[in-house]
């Protein structure tokens, strides 16, 4: 028994010995990775010097790649214990020690702290979002007519109604927060596998399985290193399958990504998200009828047409149906933008709570909402020559490494983006992220606590706090920064 023993913590000082390998050699790689996109981040905002905001940025980015290093080797470790702890026909391999438990619980808490930066900083990023609507309708000179002073009859152009800017608009505020996964599902399923089914005996210092254990035996402690190792398991499992799921049923049911982009068409709304300075998302949805307000039997007869290919298609160029684009702006054209929006000088608010002495800001943003509009108007166009652009497709290498090698220089660049990878200011667009947070935020309450019943709840909590504050000051960016009163979003 004793030359066991030794075996046995031989064995697994060799396993931690090899984790802390690991997790060196995928430490560099976490770096390289930075690096990068460091680089890409400093090419999007333009800036032409390395200073301190750079630098920072890559210790963010290394944040989030060093917390998903820390993951792989905790939990890789902690599934080989498991594995070798329980699959073994006679104890020959002995639980892990007190001491090696506190370096993988080490390993956690970084892995955690690191992914929690990233995710506020992610967050941070998305509260704060460039985003307009630009509402392509034109007024139609057919209204009734008038009688001027000198007698005669004119005719006076139709307004255009913002409802469908303000349709838009609340149909995005509706979906910064939904996810590839039902986190309440993901909560229950969790809770299922291991308390109904009774999975946590799995992580008992017991060599045994659960089904061979004697109930006159008093029951053992549970490991902290086989608990993780459970718990961390069942919950990317099940979250990765809810990820397959939900691919499936996109395609089969509903894709409310993809149907957004529909209602932006049928709208005659186009939409322009810049999370950095000079890059960005476009989607077009300049509506192939020309005219959006109308009436029901119009609007049928327009999508009979559509379907059965009597009019033109929605692509932003000629016989193309590609609708969504990443952007790389020319510096001059985000400068007349940044001009344009500094009119917007403050958010909507009801008259009754309106300073006097501000009675003419609402007036104000109506002017640069306006004029903002005709202006991304006119880019799309081509109507600027000095701030033109030009369409193409992301080299293979582009895409891999998530960077642009073109530099906007002289003309913006719209980058053909059929993956519809807007949703990265959305939480859709960062389902990894949101998964590892709770994955890692369930075990380190379960470890403090040793209840997976309160980690859970603990864990929903969290989750329906994070997602209040998205809702709440996205809500408040989106209306300041489109010019949406913010009263009409639901």
């Amino acid at each position: 028994m004793w030359l066991n023993y030794n075996n046995s913590a031989k064995m697994s000082g060799t396993k931690f010995l090899h984790s802390a390998t690991a997790l060196c050699g995928l430490a560099g790689l976490a770096a390289v990775l930075s690096v990068l996109k460091t680089v890409s981040w400093r090419r999007r905002i333009a800036s032409p010097v390395i200073d301190l905001r750079v630098i920072l940025m890559f210790c963010l980015f290394y944040a989030g790649d060093l917390a998903n290093v820390f993951l792989i080797v905790s939990v890789g470790t902690a599934i080989y214990c498991l594995m070798r702890c329980k699959a073994q026909k006679c104890v020959t391999l002995s639980f892990p020690q007190p001491h090696e438990e506190e370096h993988l619980v080490t390993y956690i808490i970084c892995a955690f702290a690191l992914k929690a930066i990233q995710f506020l900083h992610k967050l941070a990023v998305q509260l704060s979002v460039d985003v307009f609507f630009l509402d392509w309708e034109r007024p139609r000179t057919t209204a009734s007519k008038t009688v001027s002073t000198n007698g005669l009859q004119k005719r006076d152009p139709s307004p255009i109604s913002i409802w469908r800017t303000y349709f838009v608009a609340n149909e995005w505020n509706a979906i910064q927060t939904i996810r590839k996964i039902w986190p309440t599902f993901q909560i229950m399923a969790v809770l299922f596998f291991l308390e109904v089914l009774g999975f946590s005996k799995f992580a008992l210092k017991d060599p045994l399985p659960p089904a061979q254990q004697s109930p006159q035996v008093s029951t053992p402690s549970h490991s902290r290193i086989l608990r993780y190792g459970l718990a961390a398991t069942l919950w990317l499992c099940i979250g990765f399958l809810q990820v397959i799921f939900s691919v499936f049923y996109e395609i089969c049911v509903d894709d409310k990504i993809r149907q957004f982009v529909d209602l932006c068409s049928i709208s005659n709304i186009s939409v322009l998200l810049l999370p950095h300075r000079c890059f960005g998302y476009y989607i077009h949805g300049r509506s192939v009828h020309g005219h959006a307000d109308t009436n029901m039997e119009e609007m049928n007869n327009n999508l009979r047409r559509e379907a059965e290919s009597r009019c033109g298609r929605r692509g932003l160029l000629p016989n193309t149906d590609i609708q969504t684009f990443q952007v790389a702006l020319s510096t001059q054209l985000r400068s007349h933008y940044d001009r344009i929006q500094e009119s917007f000088t403050t958010r909507y608010r009801p008259s009754r709570l309106m300073d006097p002495a501000l009675a003419n800001q609402p007036e104000q943003n109506i002017r640069a909402y306006h004029t903002m509009n005709h202006f991304l108007g006119s880019v799309i166009d081509h109507a600027h020559p000095d701030m033109d652009y030009y369409v193409r497709d992301k080299l293979t290498l582009e895409r891999i490494m998530g960077m642009e090698f073109l530099e906007p220089n002289d003309k913006s660049i719209f980058y053909n983006d059929e993956a519809h990878t807007f949703s990265n200011v959305l939480f859709y667009g960062h389902e990894g992220t949101l998964l590892f947070f709770d994955t890692l935020f369930f075990c380190i309450i379960d470890l403090a606590c040793q209840n997976f019943v309160l980690a859970a709840v603990l864990t929903y909590v969290e989750q329906v706090i994070f997602k209040n504050i998205r809702l709440w000051l996205g809500k408040k960016n989106l209306a300041f920064k489109s010019q949406v009163d913010e009263r009409f979003f639901l």
